[in-house]
């Protein structure tokens, strides 16, 4: 029995698998997520209460991030490094997020649930794919 819960859900009998999915979900998430914000930053600024520049800003670099993130997610088996950059550029962005809320933003309401759990789920793409990379490491 593994002493971490999520260490089980990550193993797979092709190590790579299970890391280029957690890569390929970040992707579509980010991906999406960055269209919305360019695509509709005014309106998703005003509903948050993030400024509109830097919500367009944001999002086109989560799109070049997560066309990034997908390419990684393409290979047969994904460089370490890079994946190493991916997952502490991921708990980065969490702490940002989460640090911007006292630091920098006023936010809505809306932005005070949204920026949290985004944060929170860009936080676990990260755990689940540095235990997806142990786990890889671990069998080769």
């Amino acid at each position: 029995m593994s002493a971490t819960p999520l260490a089980g859900f990550t193993r797979n009998r092709v190590p790579q698998t299970a890391l280029r999915r957690f890569l390929a979900l970040d992707s579509v998430v980010t991906t999406a997520n960055g269209l919305a914000y360019a695509a509709l930053s005014a309106p998703l600024g005003r509903l948050l209460g993030v400024g509109q520049g830097l919500l367009l800003e944001l999002g086109i670099l989560l799109l070049a991030y997560g066309a990034g993130v997908g390419w990684l997610a393409s290979r047969p088996q994904p460089p370490v490094f890079p994946v190493k950059l991916v997952i502490e550029t991921n708990y980065a962005w969490a702490a940002l997020s989460l640090a911007s809320l006292v630091l920098w933003f006023e936010p809505t309401t809306a932005g005070l649930l949204w920026i949290p759990a985004q944060a929170v789920t860009v936080a676990g793409f990260a755990v689940l794919q540095q235990l997806a990379l142990r786990s890889g490491s671990a069998a080769q």
